[in-house]
Parts: C-alpha cells; sequence; structure tokens
C-alpha cells in the first residue's frame, strides 16, 4: 500500500465578473417588465409578481458580494437571463475541457510533474457538457496524458468524492499519479429570472495532482483519510437530461429544469448531516478539534460555513482557520472548497492537519483529512 498525497493545485478563474449591483440593475428591469407584462394575471392572482432584489438582500442570505461567469453579457441582458457561449465543432476543445487545461496546467507545475506523467484524469462536476465521449478523455488528450480518465458527477460533493477515488487507486498502487479536475460552469444551470437564487453560482475550474508521498518533488499534503456518505434528497434538484426530449410537454421552458432548492429545508437537514459526518470522520481518525488547523468548507453559504465550523470546532473559528472566498466567487459547487485549499493553504507547517469537505445535492457530503508534509 502506498501513501497519497496531494503534491499540486491550480485554479482557472473566468476573466469577466458580475458584482452584485450589475446582477440587481438586470434582475429588476427583468422584473419590472414581467409584472408589466402579467399585470392581468397579477391582478387575478393567477400569477406571482416578481419582487425586486436588491445587493443588502444577496449579501445577508449569502455573503457573496460578486461571482466570475464564461460570459456576463446574456445573464445581464434582461431578455436572455443565461451565458452565451460560443458553439463549437466536433473538431474544437470543448469549454469545459479548455478551462481544465489552464487549472490542471498550474497543478502540474507546481507538482512537478509533466502531463505525460499522469495515468488517471477524474473530471469531477456537477454539470457535464456531453454525456460522451467524457470531457475527462478529452482532458486527456489535449494534455497528452496516458492511463485512463472517465466522468464523475455526485452534485457539489464531485471533487471530494474524486479525490476519495484517486486516493484510493494510489493507495493500492492501480495508478501512480493522478489528477482531478472540477471544471464548474454553474451559471449555465442557475435560474436568473429566479430572486431566490440568481445570486448564488459563479464559475470556475480547479485541479489537483494526487501521486504517491514517495514521489513528491516538494512540499505536499498527505491524505491521511476520506469519508463519503450520501443521503437522498429532492430538496436541490434539477430535472434536465436526455430523456427530456421523450416527454413533449416537457420541452418547453420550465423553472426545474434548471437549479431548484428548497433552501430552509436544506439549512435544516443539512447542516446537522455535514457537521456530525466531520465530526465522526475526525473522532475515527483520533483527530480532535485542537488538532485541526484549518478547515476548507464547501463554499455556499456564508451561514452554513459558519454553524459547521462553530460546531466542528467547538468555538468560533478564527478568519484564518475557516476561510472563506464565496464572497469572491460566489458558489462555484465542487470547485469551492479546492479553491480555499489552494489559496489558503501554503502556510500551514509540517505536521499541521487539516479537513476538505463539501457537501450538497444528493444529499452527499465529503470529507479529506490532510497533513503538511
Amino acid at each position: 500500500m502506498f501513501k497519497p498525497a496531494i503534491t499540486g493545485t491550480g485554479v482557472f478563474t473566468p476573466r469577466e465578473t458580475i458584482t452584485n449591483d450589475e446582477l440587481v440593475v438586470a434582475f429588476n428591469a427583468y422584473a419590472e417588465r414581467f409584472n408589466k407584462e402579467n399585470a392581468d394575471a397579477i391582478a387575478a392572482g393567477e400569477v406571482a409578481a416578481k419582487e425586486p432584489s436588491s445587493t443588502e438582500f444577496i449579501v445577508n442570505a449569502s455573503g457573496i458580494e460578486q461571482r466570475y461567469v464564461m460570459d456576463k453579457s446574456g445573464v445581464l441582458d434582461p431578455e436572455i437571463m443565461h451565458p452565451r457561449l460560443r458553439a463549437r465543432s466536433n473538431d474544437e476543445p470543448g469549454v469545459m475541457a479548455e478551462m481544465a487545461l489552464d487549472a490542471c496546467g498550474k497543478a502540474l507545475a507546481q507538482a512537478g510533474r509533466d502531463a505525460g506523467e499522469v495515468d488517471l484524469i477524474i473530471c469531477a462536476a456537477s454539470n457535464h457538457e456531453r454525456p460522451y465521449p467524457a470531457v475527462a478523455i478529452e482532458i486527456q488528450q489535449l494534455l497528452g496524458a496516458n492511463g485512463f480518465a472517465f466522468d464523475m458527477n455526485v452534485a457539489c460533493s464531485s471533487a471530494t468524492f474524486g479525490i476519495q477515488a484517486a486516493a484510493d487507486m494510489v493507495r493500492a498502487g492501480s495508478v501512480r499519479c493522478a489528477m482531478v479536475v472540477s471544471p464548474e460552469i454553474c451559471s449555465g444551470h442557475l435560474e436568473w429570472r429566479d430572486r431566490d437564487c440568481h445570486f448564488i453560482f459563479g464559475d470556475v475550474c480547479t485541479a489537483l495532482v494526487i501521486e504517491r508521498a514517495e514521489d513528491a518533488k516538494g512540499a505536499h499534503f498527505l491524505v491521511h483519510s476520506t469519508r463519503c456518505a450520501t443521503q437522498f434528497s429532492n430538496n436541490i434538484r434539477n430535472n434536465n437530461g436526455f430523456l427530456r426530449r421523450t416527454r413533449d410537454p416537457e420541452l418547453q421552458d420550465r423553472r426545474d429544469m434548471q437549479f431548484v432548492q428548497e433552501g430552509r429545508k436544506v439549512f435544516k437537514e443539512v447542516l446537522p448531516l455535514v457537521s456530525s459526518h466531520i465530526a465522526q470522520h475526525m473522532a475515527d481518525e483520533g483527530v480532535n478539534a485542537d488538532q485541526l488547523k484549518r478547515l476548507w468548507l464547501h463554499q455556499a453559504n456564508k451561514t452554513m460555513n459558519d454553524f459547521i465550523g462553530r460546531k466542528v470546532m467547538g468555538r468560533v473559528p478564527e478568519a484564518a482557520e475557516q476561510p472563506n472566498i464565496l464572497q469572491d466567487y460566489a458558489n462555484t459547487s465542487s470547485a469551492g472548497s479546492i479553491i480555499a485549499f489552494s489559496k489558503y493553504s501554503d502556510d500551514l507547517q509540517p505536521g499541521d492537519t487539516g479537513l476538505i469537505c463539501s457537501f450538497g445535492a444528493g444529499y452527499s457530503v465529503g470529507s479529506v483529512l490532510v497533513e503538511r508534509a
């Protein structure tokens, strides 16, 4: 058995940003037009009026101040309200693979590895641009990696589930050097016309190099233990899929074909699930709260992270102990905790212990205990 280690990280950040103020102007223009066009139905009680959004509402609800996106022009157009991405031929790299090349290149450079030394790529993301061929295999070809590749989707927990899969294969010796890459174009599945969620998501791509610790060329993080769990729930759901066209009425633009969340139910059910999951993982590995130097949580909502941090640490964590990046990136699904890990891990000292955790639809939760080496 071999000891797996994270030896490199990389983050691709889109060039375009949308501030809360910009988002509110676009949404309110859409809401005003909607209310005007449906005035009679609204007056008759047949249709609910669209309430205006505000920057204060967004910050109070989420802690998000801006988000990076692959295209802002369509999102901010009240007549479109979704990103517009260029159509590509089958002979061109897909947009997810293009994002992945940047993040993977950075992770490989940090690890001191060439793509040809990689023998496993897992594309772990909440939304894939096509069912097949696997985006991971496209990334493998574009990078010039060897071995094999496959896609994985466990919604917002995809990256940590991918880490467990890759670490297990490194540990068993079936692969020597793996990459877990998470190209998240969350702007594509977000319903920008819904006041309750129009501010939640942003786009990004993260990548991790996981290899045998004995092969590490520099500072790295030993993967001591991973833990994954799932529990079925409809409270976070997207009903879109390849069977949609088999049901003629469902070809219309329906609300449930985008991101749908019962926010209050999610808070009530996910918070204790995640808190107990982390606590049990730490207890099983003999790690107490005082030994935990860093907590890299899923970046969905500041209130949720604050609650989980208090439960795990037994006190209010200091900002450096539980770094947040969602104020800048918003919710980037599975990539959020990896962005936080990539940006806020270099200062840890050899022997320091930290925990990466992501959670979301499914429900799903994944945690990874690491030690700086």
